[in-house]
Parts: structure tokens; sequence; C-alpha cells
């Protein structure tokens, strides 16, 4: 049986409601060049473990009983009448031995009618319970699915934005559309197929047994076949699936990450390199394949075999009993007829039993979503304006378990305080920002905001803003009103003014011009200020900013954050440097080297200290004097 492949569409969300946008690459020490960074020479073979979990069996079977129990009344109609269309096709067979009995015995035609009669009105109640019986079973698959696309959603919103980065673009794709698109057909066409055909068969058998129980143990000797030929398979087949899922998500990840960097790959001329690091991958899941197709071409002949046997031995040995005048020829004609008919749900939950793994193994993939971090958090009411000390207290952070990024930070910022992070490249100025915000959660140590731990607080109260931004399809109200959804058009054309998104004025549809294909394509900058207008409109609490203002000219970029500081009076700001336009308004500066906070005061205090921020000021001052 083929069945259509799902189509495949990325599905964009944020990794977590605060996060304005997903961070960048998290490891900045020591630094790499983007060559380095894209020649690490070709895949391993093997596919490595998948960063997000895989739920087990149990946890499987419980979501698919939690489906069942949350629509019992779709799926116990279902079940009715799937038992009502079985039991009406087994009538059938039985009175066509009948009618072979009664000819013998010398019965008239009005008999013979009465009898076809009776065959016509069991067909055709078979075949109109089974269009209702399947009209419940799929509207019980599809309301199944919605609720494993929402409980999905939730789970990816209530991911960790480190936990997010780190599985990879490719394998959330995979487990959003792919798999979850398997689970839907498993819920939707193979569920409700193999429920019947597993009703039918021990019906079926026990039918013929009844007319002739020799005749009827035919079809277990079939049934013995076909059980071990897939006990065989059934031991194999879910980790041949998973890693065949795996390696899929692992060659959906390269691709992208060869899309996305395409230009540095031709400008490095490394477009080998990433030729073999994709064609590594596409083997991977060759072989993941391969795998699975080796086990199906071993199942299917078995399969095909056991079915076979059954209605040729009942064919041998009904002739011999009723040569022997131990079974009547209506009773070898009913059981024939009655094993053949065996041979349909034995080859339907075979052919199906392929995809239930494979179902399977999607939905394990899909639920593992739910063993990180949970659904996306209810908001709680946010603390007054202006309240807030957050507390760095032994804070120590390493991505990789070795490399330490963070190390033993002290520091407590004050509520409403301008607070300005700078140092060297591959200092841990941006680890520094993602663990004030909650994006990473420190390896030691504390990060707390009035004692509650940053990344348990709800949307809203801690917000990143990175480089790296989003414009979702829409219009650019709604774009906007991502962050206040009850603002009005004096408020949205406010917070533009505000990061000096001035262009937005001569646009002929002003706030409902479309963006993205079709519509206004914004550039960097551009795009960077409309991000900073949707913060401006959460009126966050605490403020990261972390190469916020980059993609804009640096004189726009500075009257951007000062205009920012103003309307966020009050506010708790912290700005990651990586130019320093900024520190001379700020409250105060860290600096950071090699992960540590070296130097904390004020500009003019760094200045006359003659330290590394002084150095920094000097060589920055000289560029900028012009």
């Amino acid at each position: 049986m083929t069945h259509p492949e799902p189509t495949k569409a990325p599905t964009e969300a944020p990794a977590k409601a605060p996060t304005e946008a997903p961070a960048k690459a998290p490891a900045k020490a020591p630094a790499r060049s983007p060559a380095e960074g894209l020649a690490k020479g070709p895949a391993k073979d093997s596919v490595e473990s998948p960063a997000l979990p895989v739920a087990s069996g149990r946890d499987v079977l419980g979501a698919a009983l939690a489906l069942v129990r949350a629509d019992r009344r779709g799926f116990l109609a279902a079940v009715l009448l799937n038992v009502c269309a079985v039991g009406a096709g087994l009538v059938a067979p039985w009175l066509l031995g009948e009618i072979v009995e009664r000819v013998r015995a010398g019965s008239g035609v009005r008999t013979v009618d009465r009898l076809a009669a009776g065959i016509l009105a069991a067909s055709l109640a078979q075949i109109l319970l089974t269009r209702w019986a399947r009209l419940h079973a799929h509207r019980f698959g599809e309301r199944a699915q919605a609720r494993v696309r929402e409980r999905f959603a939730a789970r990816l919103l209530g991911l960790p934005p480190a936990v997010a980065e780190r599985a990879g673009t490719g394998d959330l794709v995979v487990r959003g559309t792919t798999d979850i698109a398997t689970v839907g057909t498993t819920l939707r066409d193979a569920g409700p197929e193999v429920f019947v055909a597993a009703l039918q068969v021990p019906l079926i058998l026990g039918a013929a047994v009844l007319v002739s129980p020799p005749l009827g143990a035919c079809g277990v000797l079939g049934l013995a076949v076909t059980w071990a030929a897939a006990r065989w398979y059934l031991r194999r087949a879910p980790a041949a699936y998973l890693a065949e899922g795996e390696a899929n998500a692992a060659l959906a990840e390269e691709v992208t990450a060869s899309a996305a960097g395409a230009r540095t790959t031709e400008v490095y001329g490394l477009a080998e390199r990433r030729l073999v690091r994709v064609l590594d991958r596409v083997a991977a899941a060759h072989r993941a394949r391969e795998g699975t197709l080796a086990l199906r071409s071993v199942l299917f002949p078995a399969v095909d075999f056991g079915a076979f046997l059954p209605v040729a031995g009942a064919l041998l040995l009904g002739g011999l009993l009723h040569a022997h005048g131990l079974a009547s020829l209506g009773a070898v004609l009913a059981c024939a007829l009655y094993l053949r008919k065996l041979s349909d749900p034995v080859d339907i939950l075979l052919q199906w039993l392929e995809f239930l793994q494979r179902g399977t193994a999607s939905f394990a993939r899909v639920e593992g979503l739910g063993l990180v971090g949970g659904e996306a958090p209810v908001p709680a009411p946010r603390a007054p304006t202006g309240e807030g000390t957050l507390r760095l207290e032994a804070v120590r952070h390493s991505y990789d378990g070795d490399r330490v990024a963070v190390r033993d930070v002290d520091l407590t910022v004050r509520p409403g305080e301008r607070l300005v992070v700078v140092g060297p490249s591959g200092a841990g100025k941006t680890t520094l920002g993602r663990l004030v915000s909650g994006a990473e959660t420190p390896s030691g140590g504390a990060v707390t905001l009035d004692g509650v731990p940053v990344h348990t607080l709800p949307p809203g109260r801690v917000v990143l803003v990175t480089q790296e931004h989003h414009v979702f399809l829409g219009t650019l109200r709604e774009n906007l009103a991502l962050a206040a959804p009850g603002a009005g058009d004096a408020d949205l054309e406010r917070a533009l003014a505000t990061v000096g998104a001035h262009w937005t004025r001569e646009l002929p549809a002003g706030l409902d011009t479309p963006l993205g294909p079709g519509g206004l394509a914004p550039d960097g900058a551009a795009i960077q200020q409309l991000s900073l207008a949707r913060t401006l409109l959460l009126d966050p609490g605490v403020l990261v900013l972390d190469e916020a203002t980059s993609l804009i000219d640096p004189r726009t970029a500075r009257r951007t954050e000062r205009a920012l500081a103003a309307v966020l009076a009050g506010r708790t700001v912290i700005t990651v440097a990586h130019r320093l336009h900024t520190t001379r308004d700020a409250d105060r500066v860290a600096v950071m080297e090699n992960g540590a906070l070296t130097e904390l005061g004020t500009h003019d205090e760094l200045v006359r200290a003659g330290g590394t921020y002084a150095g920094l000021w000097r060589a920055w001052h000289g560029e900028d004097a012009g």
C-alpha cells in the first residue's frame, strides 16, 4: 500500500515569549573565523543523538489514551459502527454455504432467492455501516490531530531558547511538520483501519471454526506464520524507524544551515566542503531508509505466504473430509470463503503495521518535546514600574561542560539602572546577557529578579533583544500589535517614531502595509527598528539589548538608544555594547574579560582608573572622532 508523503512546510514560532528573536550562536570563546566555523570536516557516518528527547513507549501510550478520553463519544461511535459492519460482513459467506446445501437438498428457486436477497441486504448494510464507521473514525482522527498540533505549539513556545537553539531548526521543523503529519495520518487512517482489521480477524476465524472446527484450524496455522513474521519485525522496527527519523532531522538541519550560510560559503570557497557534509547526511538518511526497507522485504513475503496457506489447507482438507462424509460441501465452501476473507484484514494489519511503526516513532518524537520545558507559561501580573532588583551571585556558565564562558560573576543591578557591559571579543558579554535575560540557565550560581530565578519568570518581565529579528507575514500593524494586542494606531505610530522608523510615514498604506512576500521587504536596519518598536509596546520591566542596533548607522543608533532610554526611564536596561557610543550615558559600566567581571563603575571612574575600559574607550574615541 502506498501512502502519500505529507507536505513539508516550515513552521515559524518564537522559542520563548520573553525572547524577541532567536539569539546568536551561544559560545563566543574562543572566537573562530567564519571559515573555521564552516570547515569542520565531513559529518560522521552515524547520526548524532537528538538534542531534544524522545518519549518512551509508555508515554506515547498514555498520550494516545488521553486523546481517546478527550473524545470518548466519537471513539465509541466509531467502535460500535465498526463492530456492526464486521458482523454484517460475516453473513454473506454463511448464506452462500446455505444456498449450496439447499440446492443439493432439492430446495426451489424461492428459497435460493430469499437467501440471495439476504446476501444482498447484508452486503449493503456492511457498505453503509463501513462508510459511517470511517466517517466517525476520520472525524475522531482529525480532532485528535488538532489537539496534538495545539499541544505541540504550546510546548514549542514554552521551550527554553537555549534548548531550542541546541536542537536546531531542522529537528524542530521535522517534528512540527513531517512527524505531526505522520501522527495525524496514523490517527485518521491507520488507527481506524488497524482497529477494524484487528476486530475482523477473531470474528472471521471464530465463524470458520463454528462452521467446521477442523477447517477453521487451518486459519490458525496461517496466523501462526504471520504472527512469527510480525513478531520478528516488531522487535527491530521501533529502533529502525527512530533512527530514520533522526537521520531525516539531521539532513534537514544540514540543508538549512547550508542555505542560511550560502554567502559565507561562497566568500570562503567552502562549497565543496559543505557539499560533502550534506552528502554525508544524505548517505546516512539513505542507510537508515534501507534499514527499514530491509525489514519490510522480509515481512511482506511472509505475510503473503501466511495468507495463502489457510485457504489452500482448507480446500485440501475440506476435499478430504467431504470425500469421507465428514464435512458438507456448503461447510467447505463457507470455510474457504471465510479464510479467504481472513487474508484481507491480515493484509491491512501488515500493510499498516509498517506505517504504525513510523507513526509511533513520530509520536514519540512529538511527545518528546513535553519532556523538556512543558507548555508556554501563562503571563502573571507584572511588577509595578521601577521595581525589581537583579542579582547575579557566583554565576558561572559553560555550554559544553568544558570551556567556561562566564566565571564567578557577582553583580547587583539596581531597579531602573542603565548598565552597559563591554569587553574584548569573546569576553563573555553575550553569554552574560543571555543569562540575565533567562535565555540560558547558569551552570552554577543564580540569576534572580527580586529573589525569583529569571528563567522561571513569565513573559514580559525580562526581554532580550538581539541583532537577529523577525518580520512575520502580515501587515505592519499586525507585526507591532504582537507585543500589545490592545494598542491603538496612535500608540503604534508613537513607538515607531521613538525608534526613528520615520520611513513608515511615507508608506501609502501606512500601518496596513503588508510585509513579506508580495509586500514590503524591509532591510536589516528597518527590521531592527520594528523589533525595538515592539519592545517599547511590550513595556518590559528589564530590557537586555545585545547588538540590537548593530545594523543601524552609528548616529541613528545613538539617537535610537537615547530615545529608548528616555521612554524606558525607570526600567532596568542592560546593554551589551560592541560599540561604545552609549557608555558615557550609562549609570555604570561593567567590563568583562575572559568570562570574568574585572571592572565596574561609572564611565569617568573607569577612564581615570586607566584599566581595560580606558584602553577600549581611547581606541573607540579615536575611531569615532571624525
